[in-house]
């Protein structure tokens, strides 16, 4: 094997701008494919659910079968990086023809080219997901510069998500009145947003390949759906860890599969674009910050446990504060920005407590079972969050379905009813709470890992190493 050298600058820029790449893909897909095709091309809400929710099962067995061929993949440029290049060309480009369906489609034949197109996208977007991913022991050493390295990516990845949820809305709307017509800007701007974002992960990937060089050879551990179902059923820490991840999660997207629609037909339909965008920019801000700043802050003086708890109390503050503001009728949107704070901070350190508390799963099942099931609990994390998107998004389609928010025939959604209104306002908030609550209660009941406990099972296994 040959001898690891420190990373350098370039490697690691060039590593953290993949990511960056990576999630402005992702979160494009994400926040606003359900968006794109029910209110701007008019498929139905309830058939974009489906196939949303769909295409997660199918990522299900499509995950560890891409994790298969990686590993069993051996070339003169090394495992990873020749999937990592083609599977960012492949899904650029379906990318670009997902957020560009031909205007001539309509009815049935609409339907099939999204769900053709966003199966091919996950499919496309796993191939070079995974590699991505696991190459890092291929040009890290061990220890102190492996973690750096990951947590570098994860900012790096939070920044290309955050790029995303602040330029989108007002660059369709830039680019659209720029190339279309007043009548269809956001399909014809969603389509130039989608081919800027296509050009620009493959570039920033190509930096990616073309900087990095895999430095030894690793055997890459690919874990199949019995290999994470017996993980979880054998270890109930990684069970009660891996529930509250999909609570979370769910509760975000399904915020967010709605805000957009919040704040264009009742916040402030005058001058929504601009609110929207200013909403999502602080809340950006406010995860990154929170993550960054606020959590090693708060550790200081409290365990990780409490700090889990103050964020939950957080979020479950924010999405009353929001029923509250849009009762008023106020369309002052800096008072969104309240809520904005509580939601998307406590969401950033939900998600560090859930990123610490999922590796000391790793420690507590070699305790009880003799074995470390690292690779296959860390794999779980990328497939449950993704099973959160397609279960959020199913949620936000029953609800634009059973309160009619759907454009007619002639393209046009008329002013929403007090009935309408009510509804998506407690949609949008009320199943967030309730999918927390349920959530904290599972973690709160179930999770024991303590720092004494901790403690312990370190010691214990430190003994039975020796």
């Amino acid at each position: 094997m040959e001898t690891k050298k420190s990373l350098n600058g370039a490697e690691k820029f060039a590593y953290g701008i993949g990511a960056v790449g990576k999630d402005m893909v992702y979160m494009l897909s994400a926040s606003y494919i359900l968006y794109y095709y029910q209110d701007i091309m008019g498929v139905s809400a309830i058939a974009m659910g489906v196939i949303l929710a769909v295409a997660r099962v199918f990522d299900a067995f499509n995950d560890p079968i891409m994790g298969v061929i990686v590993a069993k993949t051996k070339t003169r440029w090394g495992k990873f990086r020749p999937w990592l290049f083609i599977g960012t060309l492949f899904n650029a480009v379906i990318l670009y023809l997902m957020f560009a369906a031909p205007p001539t489609l309509s009815g049935g034949g609409l339907v099939a080219y999204a769900a053709v197109t966003y199966i091919l996208w996950g499919v496309t977007y796993t191939m070079m997901d995974i590699p991505y991913w696991s190459m890092v022991p291929a040009f890290t050493q061990a220890g102190k510069e492996r973690e750096n390295l990951s947590a570098l990516a994860r900012s790096c990845a939070g920044v290309g998500s955050a790029i995303i949820s602040i330029v989108t809305v007002m660059a369709v709307s830039a680019l659209g009145h720029a190339f279309g017509s007043d009548a269809d800007y956001e399909r014809v701007g969603f389509k130039y947003v989608a081919l800027i974002v296509a050009i620009l992960f493959v570039v920033f990937i190509t930096i990616t390949c073309a900087t990095i060089r895999e430095k030894s050879s690793v055997e890459m551990q690919s874990a199949s759906v019995g290999d994470m179902f017996k993980a979880l059923v054998q270890n109930d820490q990684a069970m009660t860890v891996v529930i509250a991840i999909v609570m979370i999660n769910t509760a975000l997207y399904i915020t967010q599969n709605l805000l957009i629609y919040f704040f264009k037909y009742d916040f402030s339909p005058a001058n929504w674009e601009g609110n929207y965008t200013l909403f999502n920019t602080c809340g950006g801000a406010f995860q990154i910050l929170a993550m960054m700043l606020l959590f090693p802050l708060l550790r200081k003086f409290m365990n990780t446990m409490k700090i889990f708890t103050l964020s939950f109390v957080m979020a479950l503050s924010g999405y009353v504060i929001i029923l509250f503001i849009s009762a008023s009728g106020t369309t002052n949107v800096y008072l969104l920005l309240i809520p904005a704070f509580l939601i998307m901070a406590a969401i950033g350190m939900l998600n560090v407590g859930i990123t610490v508390f999922l590796a000391n799963t790793v420690d507590y099942g070699e305790l009880k079972n003799g074995r470390r099931d690292e690779s296959v609990i860390f794999s779980m994390q990328t497939f449950v969050v993704k099973l959160a998107s397609g279960i959020s998004a199913l949620a936000a389609s029953v609800v634009l379905t059973i309160f009619n928010i759907q454009k007619d025939e002639t393209g046009v959604l008329s002013e929403l009813s007090d009935g309408q209104r009510l509804g998506l306002r407690g949609c949008m908030t009320i199943i967030p709470i309730v999918v927390l609550i349920i959530g904290y209660l599972v973690y709160k009941k179930h999770y024991k890992l303590t720092d004494e406990k901790l403690e312990e099972i370190t010691q214990e296994l430190e003994q039975k190493r020796a």
